[in-house]
């Protein structure tokens, strides 16, 4: 059978002073109809960069360098762009990692999934719309009528990426990339749009370039493997021989680093409560259109819970249960519409009481995305040391701080007067790490701080963390979907469903015997668990 898809020998450069000269270093890849082919490997391997290439989609500075990319007789590689665009979309269709970003944010849904069928010849309105509504459908959104007339904004993750995918298949192509279409999605969406991509692929008969750094989603769905490193391709086979007998030791420790299900030994923790919280509520209000009533949505109800000092208590969910916003009314970001949180005893819903500098120190916040919390216009110097400048320390000691901060981060202290764009992800999350512990406080509230991180690099955070919890006897709230993540670093488990706890415990036992459904079902829905 020959392949739909045939990569041979691709390089592609980089510009010059990049950390190497080749983004992509001879790859050869084979893509056959039916087939399921993940590309691994982590941050800066080379395996988005190679996707885009197939398409003619690569950043400016760019370009290949040499090799071949053939869709049977075409020759894409070098394709003018007037013919490339003709291949795009209606042979060759792509799912990018962020649809929010990919999607245009001044435009319907439905408009946009049109405006694909429109361009490329189908002019009757009733058959787009028809079309449109199968096309949703088809990717399990039943309700097309309020998806067609919304805004990407108004979506959850899940839902736009289905949208997304309802695009790509907009033309029956033969071939389907899927670039990180599952990251940073909770479990059980994440398990929906696999389930979905494996559905879609095995009735429509597509072959499918799935790019990933998380080999739970490959265990999943992979017919093939190719692990990717520096640009190059250094072991590729069957998932199954990938997956349980890799031969590079490359390959061997990416998939050491995958988080297990089975949770450590519980560490010590104090008896005696650090931080009370009783039956916290929060409710968002959207202003009604024109002259419409205002819309309320419960966010958060009634939650009530403790954490013990020395103790890391994970707070799990899918996106929308209350979990980030139970982090950011702790630390102070969002009001409180009802309820008690006491630190020490002391009310820190008081007027005024993250006024007091003692207070405010007290409980620090650890972000998502490090890049976006983190001033761009400032050195890493200044980032670290302008909190504990506030608290009232002399700028000679907190710099002498700074530099025990970025030690004890594993972070190298010279590099205090970079900038946080010239440090790669997981180092941006280490400083974030590094900021939040400045002043000392007495509890952390780490808000999905590993989500978007590749495995390798995820396996080191938490591995600080772990350290840091030991050395400092941090108290911490660990926000999380990754029930895998959970159970490496957290002593207790709460799950929240739409804002209310529906179960809570020591983390072994909460994992392994669940007494509520839904916990069933998120712990079900762990890609790779079977795996792993």
């Amino acid at each position: 059978m020959a392949p739909l898809l045939q990569i041979e020998n691709l390089s592609i450069s980089l510009p010059a002073g990049a950390d190497r000269a080749l983004a992509v270093d001879g790859v050869s890849l084979a893509l056959n109809p039916r087939e399921i082919v993940c590309v691994v490997g982590e941050s800066g391997s080379g395996k988005s960069t190679l996707a885009h290439a197939v398409l003619g989609l690569l950043p400016r500075g760019l370009r290949i360098a040499g090799g071949d990319i053939r869709l049977g007789e075409l020759q894409l590689a070098g394709m003018p762009l007037g013919e490339l665009r003709r291949v795009r979309g209606k042979r060759i269709a792509m799912v990018f990692q962020e649809p929010l970003s990919a999607l245009n944010p001044l435009m319907r849904c439905g408009h946009q999934i049109g405006e694909m069928l429109r361009t490329h010849g189908m002019r009757n309105a009733a058959q787009v719309n028809a079309r449109v509504a199968e096309l949703l459908t088809s990717v399990g959104l039943p309700d097309h009528a309020r998806i067609v007339d919304s805004y990407p904004y108004q979506l959850s993750g899940g839902q736009r990426q289905r949208v997304m995918i309802a695009m790509a298949l907009a033309l029956e192509p033969d071939i389907l990339i899927a670039d990180e279409p599952t990251t940073a999605l909770d479990v059980t969406t994440q398990a929906q749009i696999l389930a979905l991509i494996k559905d879609i692929q095995q009735r429509k008969g597509l072959a499918v370039l799935f790019i990933t750094h998380d080999f739970g989603v490959v265990s999943e769905i992979a017919d093939r493997i190719v692990v990717m490193r520096g640009g190059r391709v250094i072991e590729s086979g069957s998932a199954q021989q990938v997956l349980r007998d890799p031969q590079e030791a490359y390959t061997q420790s990416l998939l050491a680093a995958v988080p297990s299900f089975r949770p450590p030994p519980a560490g010590k923790v104090q008896p005696d409560a650090l931080l009370t919280v009783k039956n916290l509520r929060k409710t968002y209000v959207r202003k009604g259109k024109w002259f419409g009533p205002a819309q309320q949505f419960p966010a958060v109800k009634g939650v009530s819970f403790d954490i013990r000092r020395g103790e890391t208590v994970g707070l799990v969910g899918e996106s929308g249960s209350g979990k980030s916003t139970i982090g950011r009314m702790l630390a102070g970001l969002v009001s409180v519409d009802d309820g008690e949180v006491r630190l020490r005893g002391a009310d820190m819903l008081a007027d005024g009481a993250f006024a007091d500098p003692a207070r405010r120190r007290s409980v620090q916040m650890i972000f998502q995305d490090p890049y976006g919390s983190l001033n761009p216009r400032h050195t890493v110097a200044r980032i670290l040391t302008g909190g504990m400048r506030r608290h009232g320390m002399s700028a000679s000691a907190a710099m002498d701080r700074a530099r025990e901060l970025m030690q004890l981060v594993k972070l190298d202290p010279s590099a205090l007067d970079r900038y946080p764009h010239e440090f790669s992800g997981g180092q941006r999350q280490r400083l974030g790490f590094a900021r939040a512990i400045a002043v000392t406080p007495e509890l952390i509230v780490a808000d999905e701080p590993v989500s978007a991180l590749d495995v390798s690099v995820q396996d080191q955070v938490l591995a600080m963390l772990r350290q840091l919890k030991h050395e400092l006897h941090l108290s911490m709230l660990f926000i999380t979907h990754d029930l895998r993540v959970a159970s490496q670093l957290c002593d207790r488990v709460i799950v929240l469903k739409h804002g209310e706890i529906v179960e809570q415990g020591l983390t072994a036992q909460v994992l392994e015997n669940p007494q509520h459904e839904y916990t069933r079902e998120l712990i079900a829905a762990v890609p790779g668990r079977s795996w792993k």
